[in-house]
Order: C-alpha cells, then sequence, then structure tokens
C-alpha cells in the first residue's frame, strides 16, 4: 500500500515515513498535487505555526488537493488542526474539512505551554480508527494550540480544559498526539488507519 506524506515543509516526517514502513506500507514524502490525488491514503503531518503550513500548501495547491482527497486522509498534530476551518494561530484560514476554530491552551504556572509529554486520552465515540484502543490509553502530545470539541470529536484529553484528542469527518481524521512516537498503542492507531476502506 503506497501512503502520500505531504511535504508541508514544517517538522519532522521521518518518524512518520518510518512508523508506516514498520507496518508493512510505502510511505511516499510528496508535494504533488497529482501523486496526491492517486494516493490510496494521505497523511498531512506537521509541527509548527498553522498560518506558515497553510501559506506552503497554497503555494503549492495542496490545498486544493487535500479538499478534493476522497479516500481516508489522517491529520497528525499541526496536520490535525490545519483540518479545521480556522486557527487562532496567526488567523490562519485553514482547509474547512472539520467545523470550528483551534484555540491556544491557557498557560499556568502547574501547566506550562507547550503541553508536551504523555496524557490519557478518552474514547467519547467508537471509531474504526480506534478499533483495539482502550479508553485512558496514554500518548505523546507536543502542542500549544487544541481542536475544539464538537460533533466530530471521537476521543478526548485534557491539558488544562478538554479538547479534541481524534476527530473523524466522514474520511477526514484528525490525531492531536503523534501515534508515530506513541509505542504499540499509537502503532495501533496507524494500523487502523491504513485498514480503513477506500
Amino acid at each position: 500500500m503506497e501512503v502520500a506524506v505531504i511535504k508541508v515543509g514544517v517538522g519532522n516526517t521521518a518518524s512518520v515515513l518510518f512508523a508506516l514502513e514498520r507496518l508493512g506500507a510505502r510511505g511516499v514524502l510528496t508535494d504533488d498535487p497529482a501523486r496526491i490525488a492517486e494516493a490510496e491514503r494521505v497523511i498531512l503531518p506537521g509541527v509548527g505555526a498553522a498560518a506558515h503550513a497553510m501559506q506552503n500548501l497554497r503555494a503549492k495547491g495542496l490545498d486544493a488537493a487535500l479538499r478534493a482527497f476522497p479516500r481516508p486522509l489522517l491529520g497528525i498534530c499541526l496536520g490535525q488542526q490545519l483540518l479545521y476551518e480556522r486557527s487562532a494561530e496567526g488567523g490562519a484560514e485553514c482547509l474547512g474539512l472539520i467545523p470550528g476554530e483551534v484555540e491556544p491552551i491557557a498557560a499556568r504556572p502547574d501547566l506550562p505551554v507547550p503541553h508536551m509529554g504523555w496524557t490519557a486520552m478518552q474514547i467519547t465515540q467508537e471509531h474504526p480508527l480506534l478499533e483495539g484502543v482502550a479508553s485512558g490509553a496514554y500518548f505523546y502530545f507536543v502542542h500549544s494550540f487544541a481542536c475544539p470539541l464538537n460533533a466530530q470529536t471521537i476521543a478526548t484529553a485534557e491539558y488544562g480544559r478538554p479538547f479534541s484528542a481524534v476527530s473523524a469527518q466522514r474520511n477526514v481524521l484528525g490525531c492531536q498526539f503523534h501515534p508515530e512516537r506513541s509505542g504499540a498503542i499509537g502503532a495501533r492507531v496507524l494500523k487502523n488507519f491504513l485498514s480503513l476502506p477506500c
């Protein structure tokens, strides 16, 4: 199976490619809209700022390619945030594939930002992406902004307040955590993604 991993121009994609290889899938790092359109699945990774990432996507016509993609699409970390309508980070207009606006995490003396480390996730809706994942399982997070709770939220986590840890809207899926850095349980999420029907 070939998985197109979007070359956004921000963040490290090597760990995503290695994780796919371990699961027997071929990850191809690309910023070619034609190749993305033909892929069996797409992963949109990202680390960094939403406005800069969206600027890069628009400059290469990747925003249109992602909006039109009809098969399973997974956003990871910043990639999940880019799936929403807007982000308060730089006032970015995002892909609009999931409703809502991404908001900053409020720093507190006991809760520094970014939120970084292993945090428990609570499943709120059954979904094939989370098959075999127990509510309360720990995943690895690194983020300063968070996705809102709404009808598309299928799992939550909490850091000061609850946020959408996993989102699903038809073929479009998002994980705020890094499955590629979350050990065996993260590998299970990626395996489930690879098993979703096209």
